[in-house]
C-alpha cells in the first residue's frame, strides 16, 4: 500500500478521497467503496453493486466491512497523511458550529461555499474513516451528520439530541436556544444548537426551536405563514399588512398576492375578522362574529341591563370599528331591547 505525503490543501477533499481510494489494492474493492459511497455517482445498494460484479449481497457487505476495517487502521497509524490533515481541519469546522453538524452543513462550512452531492459524499466518506470523528447515519430520527468523537459517539450524540427533543415537546411551545440552555445540562447554547439541528423531528424559525409539526417553527403553507407573522407582530394586522409582512419575510416560497391571503384569512378558523379588513388570532380571546353578535354576547355576560356607553366600550374591547356602527346595530336589530334611557338589554326571544 501506498503511503501518501504529497501536500495538499487542508480541504482539497476530492485529493483526499484520491489518496484514500489509492491504499485500496484491488481494482474490485475501490468499485465496491466508491459505488457504496456514492465518490462518483450516486449511491448504490449491496443487491445494484452485487449485480454488477456477479457476487452475492452477503459478499459484497463482508467486502466493504473489510476494506473499510483496513482504512481505519491506516488512518489511525497516520499512513494516509492527506486523511490526518483533514481530520484536523474538520474539527476545527466542527468546533466553530458547537462539535457536531449535518454532513451538508458542515461541508459548506468546510469549503465555504455551497456544497453539492458529490462533495458531501467525500466529506462524509472521509469522516467514515476518520479515527476522532463519529458518523450519525441518517434515518428517521437523524439527519447524516458528523461529531468530535472527543465529545461523544454516535449514542452519546443521539442521547442528547434526544434529551432536546423531550423538552420542547414537555414545554408544548417553541424555545430559543438560550430558553432550551437554561433547561438543559449543556456547556453551550452553540453545543444545544448544533444538537438540535440534526434531529428530523425539529424545525426553527428566527432560532426558535419547536416540533416540525408546529406551524410556528415550520410554516408549509400560506395559513401557518400568516399565523407567524401575526404571532410575530403580537396585535391586529389589516391583511394588505400581513401580505407586505410576509413579502419581506425569510419564508421559502413567499411570493403570494395579497386576494390570496384575504382568501385563506376567511377559511381559517384561527384568523378572526375584528374591522374592516383587519384580522386578529384566535388565540387571543377574540371570537368569531358579526358586531351584533358581539353585542350579544356582551348583554348576555352582563347580569344587568347596560348603558349604550359602557356596550360600545366593551364591544371595542374586541372590534376595530366605529363607535356608530355598534349604535347602529344596538338600535336597529330586534334582539336588543331598550329598557331605560340609552340603556339596553337582550329581548326576550
Amino acid at each position: 500500500m501506498s503511503e501518501t505525503t504529497d501536500k495538499k490543501p487542508a480541504t482539497d477533499v476530492q485529493a483526499v478521497v484520491g489518496d484514500i481510494l489509492n491504499n485500496i489494492e484491488h481494482e474490485r474493492e475501490r468499485e465496491i467503496i466508491t459505488r457504496r459511497f456514492g465518490l462518483y455517482d450516486r449511491r448504490e445498494t449491496l443487491e445494484q453493486i452485487g449485480e454488477l460484479l456477479g457476487i452475492t449481497r452477503e459478499r459484497v457487505r463482508q467486502l466493504e466491512k473489510a476494506i473499510l476495517g483496513k482504512l481505519r487502521i491506516n488512518s489511525s497509524k497516520g499512513k494516509i497523511v492527506s486523511l490526518n490533515t483533514i481530520e484536523k481541519a474538520i474539527i476545527s469546522t466542527l468546533s466553530e458550529m458547537g462539535r457536531v453538524a449535518k454532513v451538508s452543513d458542515l461541508t459548506d462550512k468546510l469549503l465555504a461555499k455551497t456544497s453539492d452531492q458529490r462533495e458531501r459524499a467525500h466529506v462524509a466518506f472521509i469522516a467514515a474513516l476518520a479515527p476522532n470523528l463519529a458518523v450519525i447515519d441518517e434515518n428517521d430520527d437523524y439527519h447524516h451528520s458528523v461529531s468530535i468523537l472527543e465529545y461523544g459517539d454516535n449514542k452519546k450524540v443521539t442521547e442528547a439530541v434526544n434529551t432536546i427533543v423531550a423538552a420542547i415537546k414537555k414545554n408544548g411551545e417553541p424555545l430559543t436556544i438560550n430558553e432550551l440552555h437554561e433547561k438543559l445540562d449543556f456547556e453551550h447554547p452553540n453545543h444545544v444548537r448544533a444538537l438540535a439541528s440534526i434531529s428530523k423531528s425539529l424545525a426553527n424559525l428566527n432560532d426558535d426551536w419547536g416540533l416540525q409539526k408546529w406551524p410556528t417553527v415550520n410554516p408549509r403553507n400560506i395559513r401557518d405563514k400568516i399565523f407567524v407573522i401575526l404571532s410575530e407582530n403580537g396585535k391586529p394586522m389589516h391583511f394588505s399588512e400581513i401580505s407586505k409582512a410576509i413579502k419581506d419575510s425569510s419564508f421559502k416560497r413567499k411570493n403570494v398576492t395579497t386576494q390570496a391571503i384575504h382568501n385563506e384569512l376567511i377559511k381559517d378558523s384561527r384568523f378572526v375578522l375584528i374591522g374592516r379588513g383587519i384580522y386578529a388570532l384566535s388565540s387571543w380571546g377574540f371570537k368569531q362574529g358579526t358586531v351584533s353578535d358581539i353585542i350579544a354576547q356582551v348583554l348576555k355576560d352582563s347580569p344587568i341591563p347596560l348603558h349604550r356607553d359602557e356596550i360600545v366600550k366593551r364591544v371595542l374591547a374586541s372590534r376595530q370599528v366605529k363607535e356608530t356602527t355598534i349604535l347602529l346595530n344596538l338600535q336597529s336589530k330586534p334582539q336588543f331591547k331598550r329598557v331605560a334611557k340609552a340603556t339596553y338589554t337582550l329581548s326576550e326571544k
